[in-house]
């Protein structure tokens, strides 16, 4: 998504489940999202239904094994 502010939300407001399917393509799936937005699901519907994944393997993980294990990762300030 190399695009500036204004086009990313009006992506995002013209087509939400679009805008998401999208921005999915960029994560590692355990196993890939049944429906990008279930609107009947819980009180506010639920993004991603029956998909699995892991934010620590995509925050970090897949970096290290796709070689760039030797850059700064996270830097955490507790101020």
């Amino acid at each position: 998504m190399q695009k500036g502010y204004h086009q990313v939300y009006a992506a995002w407001k013209g087509d939400p489940e679009a805008f998401w399917r999208e921005a999915a393509v960029d994560i590692d799936w355990f196993k890939p999202p049944e429906r990008i937005f279930s609107p009947n699901e819980g009180v506010y519907g639920r993004w991603f239904s029956g998909a699995e994944t892991n934010t620590c393997h995509n925050c970090l993980d897949r970096h290290v094994a796709a070689g760039r294990g030797g850059e700064t990762a996270v830097i955490f300030d507790s101020q």
